[in-house]
Order: C-alpha cells, then structure tokens, then sequence
C-alpha cells in the first residue's frame, strides 16, 4: 500500500508542478504527517524532490526529472477500459480518438492485462441515458466543448425558462449528467459560474478573446456542491397524501429518494384497505400535480388545499372528456 502510495506521490508532483503536504494530503487521502515521511522516505530512495516554504510554497521535483515506472496494474487496465466511454466521446467528436487510443493501448499491453481487458468490453457496457431518451446532444456540443479546451469566449442564443437570451459566456468546463450535458460557464465580470444545458444553446458564435480560467476552479469539486445546493432547494414545500398499496409500490417509478424515505420513515399505520397517510416534501404545486396525476386513483391529496383542488378540476376535466367519447 505504501509503495503504491509513494509511486502517486510521484505522479501527482509529476503532473501537476508543485503541490503542498496538505493538497497532496488531500488526493491521497492521508494525513499530512504521512506525506512529510513519504517526501522522507523519497529522499532516501534519491528521488530529486524538494519543498519551499511560504505562501507559494510546496513541493516539486528537480526540472526535467521524470519517473519512468509508467507500468499498469491489471485493476488500473481494467478501469482505463471502462471509463472509455463512446457515446458520450461520440457526442463531443472524439470518438475516433478514443477508439484509436483503446486499440494502441490493447496492443501495447502485456498478454495476461490484454486478455482482461477484452473480457471486461464483452461484459460491461455503460449507457449514460435514461431508458425514455437517448440524451440530447446538441449541434453546437463539439464547438462548446472546443471552446471549453481553447478558453475562448462565446456568444450564446439560449432556451432559458423565461424566454430567448444572448449571453457572452467563458466555459469553464463540460459536465454529462443523467445523459444530458450541461456547460459551467461565467459571465465575463460576474464572478459566479452558471450551468447552461447545452442543448438549451439555439446558436453559437466564438469569439476570438481567450479568458483566463480561474487557477483554483475544480470542476469536479465546484458541480459536486452545485448538486448538493440544487436538491437542498428541490423540496421546499409538503404534501399530506395518503397511498393505497399500489400507489406505494409505484412511488419509487415516478418520485426520487427524500420522496420515498418520508413514506417509508413516516407514513402512519395502514388501515383497514393497507392505505397510509404520509407527508411527502414537493418541489411545487405545479410539478406535484403533474407527478402524483401519474399514480391516478392510487393517491389522495389531503393537503394543500390548492393542490387537491388542481387534481380534483383535472380528474373531473378528464371525466367529462371520456364521458363525451
């Protein structure tokens, strides 16, 4: 564990420049005390490493210096195989790039590796969108995602809730979610990135100024908060529903998981037809009704009181409409 811990000591400093104790701390998923005796014991093995003090401190190896231990694990093999994949490259133009890079690599690994890494292609295969949809590349994808890599700016027409707008954005990075890609993206002088659904952009003009990305921006990092701050406002109303046994059954096809631990944590004791009463959180009145007309006569609304009337004047609306027929 160790060996394998000095080797991505190496790597990291290799890729990256210069790290301090505490960022590499950080990646590696140690203390820092751990990595002052690794940078210890990479001294001893004479590895040309050394620290600077100060703000824009930190480690760095001798320039020039690179490691030559490059060889794959059969896991890492494993995992490089999996990660390729070629919808999504496809979509952003690299797909051929990709394929080229699989084959170079499935040639130039030892026999044994080769072997594993055909195996895990026949029996894993990734696909990123839902099973209704087959995702929503964009025309202007390749270009966003070209401008993404050159830091350039762009001026953007874009399907916003509220209407046509034009934006002049600098991207700072792709994200595909639920097989959709959105873009993270700034406006010039704002300070706060934004997310853009690509398929949202109408036209796409780039613009010949470069922009400086933000050295500490982290995509990964910045989109995991931006997921957490999206469901913390998700669900900020209620809903007191009660569920036959169907309608709890069904729940788990229409609702995501806050939706389903209220009725399976709270909901109070069946009565005598196994129908429960439960507070369920809902993003709004809107959405609720749109989402609980799918489990139709398997769900009452008690409460709100504008909710139960919206699908009491929907139910009676589609009453009439077949009793027309």
């Amino acid at each position: 564990m160790r060996a394998s811990r000095l080797l991505s000591v190496l790597m990291l400093l290799q890729t990256h420049g210069r790290l301090t104790a505490a960022q590499l701390a950080d990646r590696l998923a140690v203390s820092t005390r751990t990595i002052y005796r690794d940078v210890e014991a990479l001294h001893a093995a004479g590895i040309p490493l050394y620290g600077e003090a100060g703000h824009a401190g930190g480690y760095q190896l001798v320039d020039g210096w690179r490691t030559r231990l490059t060889g794959l694990t059969a896991e890492e093999a494993d995992r490089l195989f999996l990660a390729g994949l070629p919808g999504p490259a496809d979509e952003l133009g690299y797909g051929d790039v990709v394929a080229a890079l699989q084959l170079k690599l499935h040639a130039a690994l030892p026999a044994p590796l080769r072997d594993r890494a055909t195996r895990l292609q026949q029996r894993f295969h990734l696909d990123a969108p839902g099973w209704y949809a087959d995702g929503d590349a964009s025309p202007e994808l390749a270009r966003t995602a070209e401008a993404v890599w050159r830091q350039h700016r762009v001026e953007v027409r874009y399907r916003s809730w509220n209407g046509e707008v034009t934006r002049v954005l600098e991207p700072y990075g792709l994200v595909l979610k639920g097989g959709r890609w959105y873009v993270v993206a700034d406006q010039p002088g704002r300070g706060a990135p934004a997310t853009y659904r690509v398929s949202q952009i109408l036209a796409l003009t780039a613009l010949p100024q470069e922009f400086d990305r933000p050295a500490d921006f982290d995509l990964p990092s910045w989109w995991r908060a931006h997921v957490v701050r999206f469901r913390a406002r998700l669900h900020r109303d209620e809903a007191t529903v009660r569920l036959s046994p169907g309608g709890r059954a069904r729940l788990r096809e229409i609702a995501g998981d806050p939706v389903v631990t209220a009725v399976e944590a709270g909901a109070g004791p069946p009565d005598a037809h196994g129908w429960v009463t439960a507070v369920l959180p809902i993003e709004s009145l809107t959405h609720a009704h749109g989402e609980l007309l799918r489990l139709g006569a398997d769900v009452e609304v008690l409460a709100p009181a504008a909710l139960r009337e919206r699908l009491a004047a929907t139910a009676a609306g589609l009453a009439a409409l077949y009793r027309a027929g």
